[in-house]
């Protein structure tokens, strides 16, 4: 449980938030390519967390950026920069954030949408899966570098759960973003995750495009108390631009940080008094259906309308249908059975897109 330090360069701004933050949470994630670009800032900010107790994950852009110019030695890359700091921090440094909602920007045509044009569905998984792969699988092996054990390669999404771990992402955090369905979000990244066999988690972005951004604090704490009882291994609280209020970080005002106080204290003093939700019901849709699933006239694949597919009426339809029945113990997967056969025994009731449900 943490929060993203998103602004700012320097090591003095992050080190504020960590101390505002660290008797309440365990995790830090560094969410500032600034910050990354300023080698001095970022070993700085490194070493303070975990002196602090405080486990992080780094977030890394494209490596050409990492350069003399910001401070990186000339025969030096980020890349030995990642293996060192795995070795200097071990069990602290959870691993690296590396390409910021690859499926979001494939929804909505975004400026990194990772495939243009495809000529079906089956194309566009293909190649997302592909493209994005590549990039993660270069980053986890420290950019082609021997390494005894791949690193952890992280990120936040708000859409294709499914295709980010099918392209090798070890966790993806699901955005509790606007008025979106939390429901939804957890449904699509737990089923995926639950299917890949990898941890999941939410993090707590955006509710309006201007001040105060952030949700209310009771709205984040319902938020994360939700997500607790579903299962999320994660729960990260998104912290970007500055505000007026005083005492605040970002977008975390003093009022935020008492509820994650609040969270923090009421998990770890009886756990027994919350509720557990785990997936009982699964609704299995077609294997490359790259739905957005926000509305049901949203995209598919960002290239497709939603009348592309036959079913897409049916499969909103059956989705808020299903919720309704089963709220936040209801898993979305994909129709891959070399991926799901394993797990399909741990859900109580399956669905299929193509049967009736009612």
């Amino acid at each position: 449980m943490g929060v993203e330090f998103a602004y700012g360069s320097q090591f003095s701004e992050l080190k504020a938030l960590a101390d505002a933050v660290k008797g309440c949470t365990n995790l830090f994630v560094i969410g500032s390519v600034l910050l990354t670009f300023n080698r001095t800032a970022l070993d700085e900010s490194c070493g303070y967390l975990d002196s602090s107790g405080l486990n992080f994950i780094v977030l890394i852009t494209s490596f050409p950026m990492y350069n003399s110019t910001n401070g990186y030695p000339a025969n030096d890359t980020v890349f030995d920069w990642m293996g060192n700091a795995t070795q200097t921090y071990g069990s602290r440094l959870l691993g690296f954030y590396r390409y910021d909602e690859p499926g979001g920007n494939q929804l909505d045509d975004a400026k990194f949408q990772l495939i243009d044009n495809a000529a079906s569905q089956e194309e566009a998984a293909d190649e997302y899966v592909y493209n994005l792969g590549g990039i993660i699988h270069y980053y986890a092996a420290y950019g082609g570098r021997p390494a005894v054990t791949p690193a952890k390669i992280f990120t936040s999404d708000y859409g294709l759960y499914w295709f980010d771990y099918a392209s090798g992402y070890k966790t993806v955090f699901g955005e509790f973003v606007g008025n979106q369905s939390r429901q939804t979000t957890i449904a699509l990244d737990r089923g995926a995750a639950q299917s890949f066999e990898c941890p999941w988690g939410i993090n707590i972005t955006w509710k309006y495009d201007q001040a105060p951004y952030l949700e209310s604090p009771d709205e984040m704490l319902s938020d994360l108390l939700l997500a607790y009882s579903a299962g999320a291994t994660y729960e990260v609280v998104f912290s970007y631009p500055t505000v007026t209020i005083p005492g605040s970080y970002g977008t975390l005002t003093p009022a935020h940080l008492e509820a994650l106080k609040t969270f923090w204290n009421e998990i770890h003093s009886d756990p027994s008094q919350f509720s557990s939700n785990p997936a009982e019901a699964a609704y299995i849709v077609q294997a490359n259906f790259g739905f957005g699933f926000r509305s049901a006239t949203d995209t598919i694949w960002g290239l497709f309308p939603a009348s592309n597919d036959s079913y897409t009426a049916k499969i909103w339809s059956d989705t808020q249908l299903l919720q309704s029945r089963y709220d936040d113990s209801l898993n979305v997967i994909f129709d891959n059975q070399t991926i799901i056969e394993p797990t399909l025994k741990d859900y109580s009731h399956l669905f299929y897109y193509n049967q009736t449900i009612s």
